[in-house]
């Protein structure tokens, strides 16, 4: 069985999708619907950059977005009888998924990454934080440099990474206990501290926002970042967990693990760049992965 998955934030590139939509009218349509649903040029951006505009929140997470789908319309236009087992996606790419699944239409998903982006660039400028990976740590040792720290465990990307995010003071002195334990710790580019407490305002107002905002049953399982686990076939309970997303840890070694073990044999990740497949691999060295991102990449796939 086969596994579609979507990429996250800081994936982004300018020229992402350029040539796919070059290539196939259903695909431009896409970034064409997604400038007048958002009120700019989203489809420039995405093309022709620039960069700056490009790594804005509030542009970013509809950018990625946009292109996973485009990716993923583009695949089903050249393998339109694949049998997908199931989706899913790391942080934004599991609103991706739910897309890709029939739980949100497609305009619907533009209209909450545009403000979830936004309301977490908020977030992260009311509570300046960051976010620190380390690699190689034990349980046990991740949970004393947390608590040292009053930090808390974003992602856990395999069993040898995993990444920490908090106020900055915070990821500062984590950094430091990493060092006196030997572990390699790397500090990331990102705006704060995502998938923290300190995003609770952004949550806080995703949930008004999404209230009224219709979710169905997903036709074909999505995996949950927050549990690991397949969403639940109640649209509310969707609902409940995807704002839990926005400070929870993101369980994406779950995710794939409990994949797997459902007979996924094959992954397709979607979306610029290959972040996704590369965790995946470390996860599982035994399963394929493959990745649909431009022509080349698209044309190279076997399904």
């Amino acid at each position: 069985m086969i596994a579609c998955v979507f990429s996250g934030q800081g994936a982004q590139f300018v020229g992402m999708g350029k040539d796919l939509a070059g290539a196939d009218p259903v695909v431009m349509s896409l970034y064409d619907n997604a400038n007048k649903v958002l009120g700019f040029d989203l489809k420039s951006i995405c093309f022709d950059g620039p960069q700056e505009a490009l790594t804005r929140s509030d542009v970013c997470q509809p950018a990625i977005f946009v292109t996973s789908m485009a990716c993923y319309a583009a695949f089903k236009q050249v393998h339109p009888t694949t049998t997908i087992g199931c989706y899913g996606g790391l942080s934004l790419g599991e609103w991706t998924a739910l897309c890709a699944a029939g739980v949100l239409n497609f305009e619907n998903t533009l209209k909450i990454l545009q403000v979830r982006g936004r309301w977490m660039q908020e977030a992260c400028e009311m509570y300046p934080g960051g976010m620190l990976s380390v690699m190689g740590a034990t349980e046990e040792q991740l949970t004393a440099i947390c608590d040292a720290a009053d930090i808390d465990i974003a992602n856990i990307n395999s069993a040898t990474q995993v990444v920490l995010s908090g106020s900055k003071d915070g990821i500062e002195k984590a950094k430091a206990l990493c060092a006196e334990q030997k572990l390699k710790a790397i500090p990331l580019q990102v705006a704060g501290a995502f998938h923290s407490p300190l995003m609770a305002c952004a949550r806080e107002k995703l949930t008004a926002f999404i209230e009224n905002t219709p979710f169905s049953p997903p036709d074909t399982p999505v995996y949950s970042n927050v549990t690991g686990k397949p969403h639940e076939l109640h649209a509310s309970a969707i609902r409940d967990t995807m704002l839990k997303q926005v400070t929870n840890t993101v369980r994406w070694s779950s995710c794939v693990q409990h994949m797997i073990g459902e007979g996924i044999h094959t992954f397709i990740e979607f979306g610029p760049g290959n972040v996704l497949s590369g965790l995946i691999g470390r996860i599982d060295k035994t399963v394929k992965i493959q990745n649909v991102q431009d022509l080349a990449s698209l044309q190279a796939i076997q399904c």
